[in-house]
């Protein structure tokens, strides 16, 4: 990396504006108005068991315990909450946050990436990432991370897709719920996002589906 001065200015923080995408809407987290979707999508009846197997936290028997968590998330600023809302129906399907939030240096991570069933594998997923990236970056952030348990291979292969790049593990990094976490990190920098942001956007493109389903993989988009 280059030893010459860098001409560039301290990112802003994350507002509480919306974030409108073509399939979701993020909003900032409100327990208030949010909460009872939120318990239905992440602990409901048709929720995936596996949801918090690599989460600090979860999952809750007793949503007087959920609530508690929901508005601990909603009172912080780092980490920044989201609240993923279908557009169509207006039906919450989960949540995930902007955090090790540093504008000094322009860094920041997308985490505590909690989606319900019913967005898992979907459009919706993928553009909760996209748009958040974008976000992220129009901030003025220089460097995006993901990081994740070396053990869950879901979050590896999301971010691999995604476009992060690996940069390594860091051993015996963290202990979560009595288990000892090697934790994987990985970026994109902003000027590897001019790409990928191409890429996002045309794989999110109406004539990219059909029926519901993609024609081409986000992958061979930043292939082209």
């Amino acid at each position: 990396m280059s030893t010459a001065e860098l001409h560039w200015q301290t990112a802003k923080l994350p507002n509480a504006k919306p974030i409108e995408g073509r399939f979701i809407r993020l909003e900032k987290l409100d327990p208030a108005r949010h909460g009872d979707g939120m318990w239905a999508a992440l602990e409901g009846p048709n929720s995936d068991p596996k949801l918090w197997d690599y989460l600090p936290y979860g999952p809750f028997t007793q949503r007087a315990d959920f609530d508690k968590w929901l508005s601990g998330n909603a009172s912080t600023s780092d980490p920044w909450f989201y609240t993923v809302i279908d557009r169509e129906t207006g039906v919450v399907n989960g949540c995930l946050s902007l955090m090790s939030i540093v504008p000094d240096h322009g860094r920041i991570e997308i985490g505590h990436v909690t989606f319900g069933a019913a967005m898992q594998r979907t459009a919706k997923g993928t553009e909760a990432i996209y748009l958040l990236a974008k976000e992220s970056f129009a901030l003025g952030n220089r460097r995006l991370e993901w990081k994740c348990n070396d053990s869950n291979q879901r979050s590896k292969r999301a971010a691999e897709r995604f476009g992060f790049k690996f940069e390594g593990t860091f051993r015996q990094h963290m202990v979560v719920k009595g288990i000892n976490r090697d934790t994987s990190w990985y970026s994109i920098t902003d000027s590897e996002w001019p790409a990928l942001q191409h890429a996002f956007e045309s794989w999110l493109a109406i004539e990219n589906f059909h029926d519901g389903q993609q024609l081409k993989s986000l992958e061979s988009f930043r292939s082209l």
